[in-house]
């Protein structure tokens, strides 16, 4: 199940407000600001900080990468 386009143009993430990036095939919204991954969980986003994984620079700086070389950034 995926997110909606429009759904995806107007979230963000809770804890810096900016625009996320979605990893459909994996399952996940990417802050590379505030370095937070949220789940997605049956099509639906967990935009729940306390629930977020908060990746390490190394990650997060890889995953911002990949955002950016596949146009979800």
């Amino acid at each position: 199940m995926t997110i909606d386009a429009e759904l995806l143009k107007i979230l963000a993430c809770p804890e810096s407000k900016k625009p996320l990036a979605y990893f459909r095939e994996e399952g996940f919204l990417f802050c590379p600001d505030s370095r937070l991954k949220y789940p997605v969980k049956d099509g639906v986003p967990v935009l729940i900080v306390e629930e977020a994984e908060r990746l390490d620079e190394a990650s997060a700086s890889t995953l911002e990468k990949r955002a950016r070389e596949s146009g979800l950034l």
